[in-house]
């Protein structure tokens, strides 16, 4: 007993440092890497290039309709979208693993003006390393991959990504 008292001495201050220092909102983590090219028929038969987004900070959400998450942060994307502009970041849905009347039904219902790819298989999820949904990437301007938030994302995380994305990395 005599012996843990000067243990918890010296580890009860580290302790509550770690507990008061938890970060508040979703889990953002840094990333790098080039992102995979985002091309192809969107869900509303337009057409998604490289041209599109080449030079720009790309936003992108990973997404279902079956998703609550998603439905609570899809206003929070659409509010960003509207606000940023045609001079603020490119954003870019991915309809995962879903119905394509339902992803219809959906941009339609949340007034979603930004394109959507569908990925009925999976395979963009897996190369952006998304675990589960929603997940928002946000690549630079030079195409390189510079954070994942996987959870719903808020407003001043998804803005506080998009200025630290808009600097150059180090």
């Amino acid at each position: 007993m005599r012996h843990l008292i000067p243990l918890v001495l010296v580890l009860g201050p580290l302790v509550a440092c770690s507990v008061d220092a938890a970060p508040e909102g979703p889990a953002v983590e840094a990333i790098s890497g080039a992102a995979p090219v985002l091309q192809g028929e969107t869900l509303t038969g337009g057409t998604l290039a490289p041209s599109d987004y080449a030079g720009r900070v790309v936003v992108v959400n990973l997404w279902a309709t079956w998703c609550g998450p998603c439905k609570r942060e899809q206003p929070i994307l659409t509010s960003a979208h509207e606000d940023a502009g045609s001079d603020g970041p490119f954003f870019l849905g991915i309809d995962e693993r879903d119905d394509r009347e339902a992803a219809l039904a959906w941009i339609e219902d949340f007034g979603v003006s930004y394109p959507s790819l569908s990925d009925p298989s999976g395979y963009l999820a897996y190369r952006f390393g998304a675990p589960f949904l929603p997940t928002t990437i946000v690549i630079d301007a030079e195409g390189r991959l510079r954070f994942r938030v996987v959870g719903e994302i808020d407003r001043e995380t998804l803005d506080r990504l998009v200025r630290r994305a808009s600097t150059p990395s180090p």
